[in-house]
């Protein structure tokens, strides 16, 4: 059996693994490490086994990892972000669906803190959905409005998606970083118009709210919540003008976190313990699958796998923006029954090389890759952020009401999809600004 033959089979037992429920890291390791030695020997593999986790953890790029979960951590458990859904409330509550647009705007700010969809939603859900269903707001529009700009987390900088795409597409963090930002805010404008266009045929959906903030509610909404998004705009800044790199960055704002949580006297030690904890599991558990990525590239690199691919699509003439819209569909069937992280570490030794080859701006894609992600977490049958609310809302909201109203979100996100992928600019500009 020829090297290439093995470099194909292994796709289908990769999948047959994971229908097995064997953990995403362990079944790339697995294949990865039989592949090897079947193409070569035991030898080899074992060597590759030893020298990659070394040479990808080793990578100083990742490193930005554990220092932003670690900020985003300690802003969640110290209480920095519970301020940021009753500030935009207190602004926006007189437009159509305004709690829900509320909703938007804070899990937009929530995302730049916690760098995680999942954390994003599980945030937001617990302060903002009984906020809306107490004014009546329909239970799918509550619920899924929430669950879908969770996404956000993913896309509005910083985040762990994009640190984990550059690393393994070898380009710049703060580029794709700062190239996250406009589709971020493009991405939370549209939820909003979605859902104020909605408001406004139907009230029904988003009760007007009966009591109008006061010009001191505002003022104390700002009070409170101010040093968040001053924390986020310092850190972002600092990547975007080259003061510090990004794991710099992070290391910098989980110091300045703690330091307005201690100042604001929100530290508790227990919260700080739960910071610290959460940040290494998460670390661990997303290193961990990163390792058996790094093995499976490796392996698939040997097998010539990426470059036969390669070869078809070339030999085919086949466009850039046609390869690019057929690995757009892979990555939407795949969201439906794979977590994010999972998706693209499975996916990025086949097609990065493919799309160097054709010729596509890596930063631009990267862009749209953790797009389609976002929609793979909230569309079924295993859209995390649906489950995660569901979980925190137990019985308040059935699990199909929550996808019944996310798919307005998910159709909407198809449209700014859309957007992004007709006009790189929307990605490209701001990082054409840093040189």
């Amino acid at each position: 059996m020829s090297s290439l033959t093995i470099g194909y089979l292994s796709m289908p037992m990769l999948i047959v693994l994971l229908l097995l429920r064997v953990p995403i890291g362990v079944a790339l390791a697995s294949i990865a490490f039989c592949g090897l030695a079947l193409i070569s020997n035991l030898r080899v593999a074992f060597s590759l086994l030893t020298t990659v986790p070394f040479e990808l953890i080793g990578d100083w790029s990742l490193s930005a990892v554990p220092m932003f979960m670690l900020m985003g951590y300690i802003c969640t458990e110290t209480g920095l972000t519970t301020n940021l859904f009753r500030a935009a409330r207190v602004f926006l509550a007189g437009m159509p669906g305004g709690l829900a647009v509320s909703s938007v705007a804070a899990c937009t700010l929530f995302a730049a803190a916690s760098g995680s969809s999942v954390a994003t939603a599980a945030g937001m859900s617990r302060i903002a959905v009984p906020e809306m269903l107490r004014h009546r707001y329909d239970p799918g529009l509550a619920a899924g409005c929430v669950a879908s700009a969770g996404t956000l987390g993913s896309l509005i900088p910083p985040s762990i998606l994009m640190v984990v795409y550059a690393v393994f597409a070898g380009v710049s963090v703060s580029k794709l970083f700062v190239a996250g930002v406009l589709p971020g805010l493009l991405s939370a404008a549209m939820f909003s118009l979605m859902i104020v266009v909605r408001a406004k045929l139907n009230p029904a959906l988003a009760p007007d709210m009966e009591h109008r903030p006061s010009m001191a509610d505002r003022f104390s909404a700002v009070r409170e919540a101010w040093p968040l998004p001053v924390l986020i705009v310092g850190v972002l800044g600092g990547i975007y003008t080259g003061w510090c790199t990004p794991t710099e960055a992070g290391a910098i704002g989980a110091a300045l976190a703690l330091l307005i949580a201690a100042v604001r006297r929100q530290v508790r030690l227990k919260a700080l313990g739960d910071a610290v904890r959460l940040a290494a599991e998460g670390t661990a558990s997303l290193f961990i699958i990163a390792v058996g990525a790094g093995l499976y590239a490796r392996f698939l690199g040997l097998t010539g796998v990426p470059a036969s691919l390669t070869g078809l699509l070339t030999g085919a003439e086949a466009s850039p923006i046609l390869v690019v819209l057929i690995i757009c569909a892979v990555y939407l069937l795949l969201g439906c029954f794979i977590d994010s992280i999972g998706i693209m570490l499975l996916t990025a030794p086949i097609m990065i090389p493919i799309l160097q080859q054709v010729g596509v701006d890596l930063i631009w894609f990267g862009i749209i890759v953790v797009k389609l992600l976002e929609i793979g977490l909230v569309t079924p049958p295993v859209g995390l952020n649906v489950f995660v609310i569901k979980s925190t809302l137990g019985n308040a909201v059935s699990l199909t009401t929550i996808f019944r109203g996310a798919f307005w979100f998910i159709g909407t996100d198809m449209v700014t999809l859309a957007l992004l992928i007709t006009f790189p600019i929307i990605s490209l500009y701001l990082p054409s600004l840093m040189g």
